[in-house]
């Protein structure tokens, strides 16, 4: 497309056997203070890559989170990384709209037009890996029908009912989702796969223009009565778990 330049990653292959997660790579100089850099729009297109040693989706995500958790400890502004996060889930889910305002809001600037290279206005660097940004092409699907059925089912302390309000990227529409306030966000996107039929792990949710993590509880979210969650669903995935 028009907006993309820089780099091509077809069908790149990257190692990630090894159990290190790669570290976020941040550094400022001198010379950056003050300068213009050059910025592009975000590009709209999906970046292809094949991992040397196959991964499930389970330890895709693992090792995404594992980064995302460990990242804000190193160099680098906590805020600039949670956006990233943020722009990269909505990228990933093809809202490259959302993606670009999330970067405009914290003034992140991406000059070969992905997120694999970010500086914020103070020219501080972030390189992410392309784990974070993309799943491999040869990614091994893993069978959702074998899950215990225990892993969402209501702890004995589940806390008190809550109805919450979601807003579906997929169709547009508003649903109504009851769940508990000890729950996980991970949880919540099961019952919300039971009760819609989409697939947990190609939701993204978001609240106050934060992205939530599978491992927040509901009532860490703070999320008021009435207020809309957004669902933001990677429909590419979602059409190709439909024809295999």
């Amino acid at each position: 497309m028009g907006n993309c330049i820089g780099i091509n990653r077809n069908d790149e292959t990257l190692d990630t056997g090894s159990n290190n997660v790669s570290r976020p790579v941040t550094g400022t100089t001198s010379s950056f203070v003050g300068v213009q850099r050059k910025n592009h729009p975000l590009c709209h297109e999906t970046i292809r890559w094949k991992s040397e040693v196959p991964l499930t989706e389970g330890q895709l995500r693992s090792k995404r989170d594992e980064f995302w958790d460990t990242a804000p400890a190193f160099e680098g502004r906590k805020e600039i990384w949670d956006a990233l996060r943020a722009a990269t889930s909505a990228a990933e889910a093809l809202d490259f709209q959302l993606a670009q305002a999330i970067l405009d809001g914290a003034n992140i600037s991406v000059p070969n037009g992905y997120l694999t290279e970010c500086y914020d206005e103070l020219g501080s660097q972030y390189k992410l890996p392309i784990y974070c940004l993309s799943y491999p092409v040869n990614v091994v699907k893993e069978d959702y029908g074998c899950d215990s059925p225990a892993e969402y089912s209501e702890p004995v302390d589940g806390g008190t009912e809550v109805i919450l309000k979601l807003r579906l990227s997929s169709t547009c529409t508003d649903v109504k989702l009851p769940v508990y306030s000890k729950d996980t966000i991970g949880q919540c996107k099961k019952k919300l796969q039971a009760q819609e039929g989409i697939d947990a792990f190609t939701q993204r949710w978001f609240y106050g223009g934060k992205l939530l993590g599978d491992k927040m509880h509901i009532d860490e979210a703070h999320i008021q009565p009435g207020y809309i969650v957004q669902v933001i669903v990677n429909t590419e995935k979602q059409s190709s778990l439909a024809i295999s």
